[in-house]
């Protein structure tokens, strides 16, 4: 810590009087005043004001309609390979065909027998209770 404190010592040479009534310090005596001792800034290696980021790029986008209608394009996670070749829909389960990609069915629209009714009428609640919450309204 040579150097570096949070309390110096330096000596004050004159007195201070404020208005007249208040002695601030004696002459030729050793106060302690808190001074800034901040650690130095580390420097950036390869970085500078000068210099530009690199930008990351992204996979490149395939626009054959040909290439898309019969592989997987960018279902290969390794950077070497190809793309899975696309089967014919018979060999997929049906199930597959089956899924809503759509938006969620609403509560309404959902048969209470079911626990897809049960989770999104617990959901609904709870956005419920956070909005009121919040203090807005619903």
């Amino acid at each position: 810590m040579s150097g570096l404190s949070l309390f110096r010592i330096i000596p004050l040479a004159n007195c201070f009087m404020g208005d007249a009534t208040m002695l601030l310090c004696r002459a030729n005596t050793f106060n302690r005043v808190q001074t800034c001792g901040y650690a130095k800034k580390v420097a950036f290696k390869g970085k500078g004001k000068g210099m530009t980021k690199e930008e990351l790029k992204g996979p490149e986008v395939s626009k054959d309609p040909v290439r898309l209608t019969s592989y997987a394009v960018g279902v290969n996670i390794f950077k070497q390979g190809e793309d899975p070749k696309l089967k014919p829909p018979e060999e997929y389960p049906e199930w597959l065909f089956q899924m809503n990609l759509g938006d969620p069915k609403k509560l309404h629209e959902l048969e209470p027998d079911t626990w897809e009714y049960w989770i999104r009428l617990r959901k609904e609640n709870i956005w419920r209770h956070q909005r009121l919450q919040k203090g807005k309204k619903f």
